[in-house]
């Protein structure tokens, strides 16, 4: 019983991270990268569908992407949708081939990002801690119940909190490596 508290709370705590790493990927640093695009929709055939699904995305330098629709068509709603984002990215179109270049980051700029990593980071964390919260919650109802000693339920809390600190510092080290990402020039 014990365990299956424990393993569920490290589940439901690695989700957490996993889920802000996916969310500071979106996140646009100096360096160009094809996740960037990746929560764009597309009309397509009267339907929004993601770009992933209507064209392929390219790095094709540091500082640039390349989309290359599938169809020749739909050049001209990839970049409606490109200019609609909140990104702030102009494309140019070669052919069927659109070119997005992103440009440098200003020092403002940076340090807003620099804040919402921040932010994401400290809601991370509290998510972190709901997960311990419900856990030792699910300890004391053992206890309550007679199903484990007080040694047990100890023990138990002692580990989660020691899950609870390694989660948190997961946290912190992803927050920092963003934050380092952003402010290199």
């Amino acid at each position: 019983m014990l365990n299956d508290i424990k393993n569920d709370a490290q589940t439901r705590m690695n989700k957490s991270v996993d889920a802000l790493r996916h969310d500071l990927t979106r996140l646009r640093t100096g360096r160009a990268s094809a996740s960037l695009l990746e929560p764009l929709k597309v009309s397509y055939y009267g339907s929004d569908m993601p770009l992933s699904q209507v064209a392929s995305v390219a790095v094709s330098d540091a500082r640039s992407l390349t989309v290359t629709p599938w169809e020749k068509q739909m050049v001209a709603p990839i970049e409606k949708a490109i200019l609609a984002s909140d990104l702030g990215l102009t494309p140019t179109t070669v052919g069927n081939v659109i070119r997005i270049n992103l440009p440098a980051l200003t020092e403002q700029r940076r340090k807003e990002l620099s804040k919402h990593v921040a932010h994401e980071g400290e809601n991370a964390k509290v998510a972190i801690r709901n997960v311990r919260r419900d856990a030792i919650q699910q300890v004391k109802e053992l206890l309550k119940d007679k199903q484990i000693s007080e040694d047990d339920e100890r023990r138990a809390e002692d580990d989660i909190q020691k899950l609870t600190d390694r989660f948190v510092k997961e946290v912190d080290a992803v927050v920092k490596a963003k934050e380092d990402e952003l402010m290199a020039v």
